[in-house]
């Protein structure tokens, strides 16, 4: 599927994501409170860090219940535990908001954060935030229906021509006749065969040799008990 460019507040957030990279590497000449302020009125306006409001109360929702997994006996005291540091470090958060102004501030001129700022405050850029979100969603559905209907133009174009092409030329003796499919035999390692090679063909199994049958075992002879003789009279 094709994919566009994110609008508003993705686009916003975007940006700022990856400005961090540039912003650790390397530092510009310091930004003036001028352009600070106006970094703020745009990202403001434009809802760019809103994303980052979420990142303190996801990494303790995800603590509490590492803790709780680890000890499932003392849940209670596990969640009023980090709920109250992570509460000691939400000041924090303007750390990552100043930071953020400063990467507007170098990425754009004073004139054109004001800018931002007076569009995204209008009546049509509070509908823009609003409602792009939906017509991304239109956008891409029309965008997959473009693509089948090209991918499906461009098959049979390009068919048509150029098995009429190929014809004319095996007409012309100019080119050999395809191979049939069923001539087309696998390769192994990846090394297609030459053009004029032959076909080889799959050895002949060989029939398997009979099974060998089993000596019949005789049954064993019965003794035969010794015959007894009359006892003798006694005289």
């Amino acid at each position: 599927m094709l994919k566009f460019a994110a609008f508003g507040r993705v686009a916003a957030a975007a940006l700022i994501v990856t400005g961090f990279g540039f912003a650790t590497v390397s530092r510009a000449a310091e930004v003036t409170d001028e352009q600070l302020k106006a970094a703020y009125a745009a990202i403001k306006a434009t809802g760019a860090t809103v994303p980052f409001d979420s990142i303190l109360p996801n990494i303790a929702e995800q603590m509490k219940a590492n803790f709780i997994q680890a000890s499932p006996n003392y849940q209670d005291m596990i969640s009023s535990t980090v709920d109250s540091e992570a509460l000691a470090l939400a000041a924090r958060r303007g750390d990552l908001e100043k930071e953020s102004a400063t990467i507007y501030a170098k990425t754009f001129t004073t004139d054109e954060l004001n800018t931002i700022a007076n569009f995204f405050n209008s009546d049509v850029g509070k509908k823009f935030l609003k409602d792009v979100p939906l017509a991304n969603r239109e956008l891409f559905k029309a965008a997959d229906i473009w693509s089948a209907g090209i991918q499906r133009d461009l098959s049979k174009s390009a068919g048509d021509k150029l098995e009429k092409m190929i014809g004319d030329k095996i007409k012309a003796g100019q080119a050999p006749a395809p191979l049939p499919a069923d001539a087309v035999q696998p390769q192994s390692d990846n090394v297609a065969p030459a053009a004029d090679a032959p076909a080889a063909k799959a050895p002949a199994e060989k029939a398997p040799a009979p099974k060998e049958k089993a000596p019949a075992q005789k049954a064993p002879a019965k003794e035969k008990a010794p015959a007894q003789k009359a006892p003798t009279p006694q005289q």
